[in-house]
């Protein structure tokens, strides 16, 4: 089989090393005679998986003590309520960047629950860029600050953070693993799997012990996250194959060398792409200020918008896929998540400079 070049944003390209052991693993986990996937999620074998998965979380990112790590379902998007039903009290407020579409979503479900402060938006500027971090504080009385690190369809991404008195809160679910950050600086992070970290399925929340504290009380069970840290997500049946998955991609990272070998990487993929969009004289353009290009996701189009179709036919002839941009926005996307290799954004950036040459 030849493998295609996976520039989809999500499911997003995995290591063909971890599918490979899926795929070896898949009808008979370590000699039990079942399937993990068939296996007791109380079983001593689910356990270690379970459990190896949240270690390498900590070891990863280098947790502190008093952080929490919950392996929850409903995506992303579950988190846009789950955060305010938690923490924002009755006549209390929190604040929220708007920086884009995934922003927006976060702000609609808020509101919701309670009041929220938008103390930056971005749509003057076509939300292609994001305040400087410094001056980024939070309002009186906020009950924490929510950020979107990087927004998968526009393509701008926070390269530091803000440092609010506030608890941070971020929506990671396009970067998060893919460079070091300071965790200190954060209350909560959620994140969905399907990017950096494994199939979809699962969703990674870390949150300190601190804020478990300040829960707001007419919240169900399943849907509070002291319910999860207190019985190490196993408060009910987890997705067992995503968090299995999950397992064997943090593992690769490891043996990647870590973040510092995984930030390495993406910045080199990256800096193929941006470097072939800037050499062709305007025929491609980024529209994303250059302070806050997204490492993950690079959003670009053509200057003729009739070569549109010729350009996706023809990368897809080589093996290029999931270019096409979303489709509120149009033009084109190159997620180039983790596991992308370095050959496939080398692939992509000849692609486009040949294309230029030949359409310019």
């Amino acid at each position: 089989m030849k493998r295609a070049h996976n520039f989809y944003a999500g499911p997003s390209t995995l290591p063909l090393s971890v599918l490979k052991e899926l795929q070896g693993e898949m009808v008979e986990y370590h000699n039990l005679g079942l399937s993990l996937l068939e296996t007791s999620h109380r079983s001593p074998e689910y356990d270690e998986v379970h459990h190896g998965a949240m270690h390498l979380v900590k070891e990863l990112l280098s947790l502190p003590d008093n952080y929490k790590v919950l392996f929850l379902q409903g995506g992303a998007t579950m988190q846009f309520s789950m955060v305010p039903m938690n923490f924002l009290a009755e006549g209390s407020h929190a604040d929220y960047l708007n920086s884009g579409a995934w922003a927006k979503k976060a702000i609609a479900d808020a509101r919701l629950y309670g009041s929220v402060e938008v103390t930056f938006d971005g749509k003057e500027k076509g939300y292609m860029s994001l305040p400087e971090p410094r001056s980024v504080v939070s309002t009186p009385g906020a009950q924490y600050v929510h950020i979107t690190s990087n927004e998968t369809i526009g393509g701008v991404q926070w390269k530091d953070f803000p440092a609010t008195e506030a608890p941070l809160v971020a929506d990671m679910s396009s970067d998060i693993l893919s460079r070091p950050i300071p965790i200190e600086r954060f209350g909560l992070i959620y994140a969905g799997a399907q990017k950096n970290l494994g199939p979809s399925g699962v969703t990674l929340v870390i949150v300190r012990e601190d804020l478990l504290t300040k829960e707001q009380g007419k919240v169900g069970a399943y849907l509070k996250y002291s319910t999860h840290a207190e019985s190490d997500s196993l408060y009910n049946t987890p997705p067992v194959f995503g968090i299995y998955a999950l397992g064997k991609v943090l593992s690769w990272v490891k043996a990647q060398g870590g973040l510092p070998a995984v930030t390495a990487n993406n910045r080199t993929k990256a800096d193929l792409v941006y470097r072939a969009i800037e050499s062709t004289d305007g025929f491609y353009h980024c529209p994303v200020d250059p302070s806050f290009r997204s490492d993950m996701n690079i959003v670009f189009t053509l200057r003729k918008g009739d070569l549109d179709k010729s350009f996706l036919d023809g990368s897809e002839e080589r093996g290029m896929l999931g270019l096409k941009g979303h489709r509120s926005v149009g033009g084109f996307r190159a997620s180039l998540y983790n596991a992308m290799p370095i050959e496939g954004a080398k692939a992509l950036a000849d692609y486009m400079v040949e294309f230029a040459q030949k359409n310019g």
